[in-house]
């Protein structure tokens, strides 16, 4: 099995080491309504405490959200994702010395964000709902994940379908790089996202996770963020369930098989929930994606 492509992504005090060390990006939504922690870290400080824990647990990277991007949730305005977001940041930043990477779609965010000491951009929409969102990461000089979704986030699983989903998704994240490029921001400064659970069905994302490999070609970091996603749920319910509960235990195990498969198939940067569970899974998986390396 050949290796992911290696990188290094230096910039303002921080250092990614990508390919032979997988990132782990750590989630806090500071949410009502996301869908597998929406409200238990609403208030500021839980929030902060949660991001410290995560950065105790071997956290490489804490993602920061103020607007849930479940299936079929409605957009908030940006001074209220701002409200959200800006007060954890503050105090988090003081608190770690890890990269704090804000989840938003709006310039108006980021910037916000920035100005509070977040240090990344991790744009769901990959440019396409706010044309100034790649002018904040040229002038910050931050990096930009660009994700794949189809439509937006209230329409996304509306039957979702795809001529070739491989070669469609790959089309869809090169033209976004080319976007960010054509905008000033350099591609040592980008990563993408295949976007597990933003318009695909449960066959679709085990798709993604096979073909991962296959995003290599774009010759930037690939960041991935399966945890407790739908996907896993549908697979591990008995036929008398609906669903099963995001953040019970069967569906974290399937959670850390999806990780392990997904570094294995060329991963750089996992977006968790549980980022304790995640570190000795990934310690695991990259001594085995490794070994082919080692003397």
């Amino acid at each position: 099995m050949d290796s992911p492509n290696s990188y290094t992504m230096a910039w303002d005090g921080h250092t990614l080491e990508l390919g032979q060390h997988t990132a782990i990006m750590g989630i806090l939504n500071v949410t009502p309504d996301s869908f597998s922690d929406g409200g238990i870290f609403f208030s500021c400080d839980t929030a902060v405490a949660h991001g410290e824990k995560m950065a105790e647990d071997g956290a490489d990277i804490i993602d920061i959200g103020g607007e849930s991007t479940r299936p079929f949730s409605e957009a908030i305005s940006a001074d209220e994702e701002i409200r959200r977001v800006v007060p954890v940041i503050e105090k988090l930043v003081k608190r770690t010395s890890i990269p704090i990477s804000i989840d938003t779609t709006k310039a108006d965010v980021a910037i916000q964000a920035i100005e509070a000491g977040a240090a990344m951009i991790n744009d769901i929409s990959a440019l396409r709902f706010d044309e100034n969102m790649a002018a904040v990461a040229k002038k910050y000089n931050v990096p930009l994940i660009l994700m794949h979704m189809l439509g937006t986030p209230r329409t996304m699983q509306n039957s979702p379908r795809y001529d070739d989903l491989i070669s469609d998704i790959r089309l869809f994240l090169e033209k976004a790089i080319q976007t960010a490029k054509k905008n000033g921001v350099p591609r040592d400064r980008i990563i993408i996202d295949p976007g597990i659970g933003f318009g695909k069905t449960v066959h679709h994302n085990f798709q993604l996770i096979d073909n991962l490999d296959k995003f290599s070609i774009l010759d930037v970091p690939i960041c991935l963020g399966p945890s407790r996603k739908l996907f896993i749920r549908s697979t591990l319910k008995n036929k008398h369930e609906t669903d099963i509960k995001p953040d019970s235990p069967s569906v974290e195990t399937g959670t850390q098989a999806v990780i392990a498969a997904s570094i294995l198939k060329g991963a750089h940067i996992l977006r968790v929930h549980d980022v304790a569970n995640t570190k000795i899974t990934a310690k695991i998986a990259d001594a085995i994606k490794n070994s082919s390396n080692m003397s």
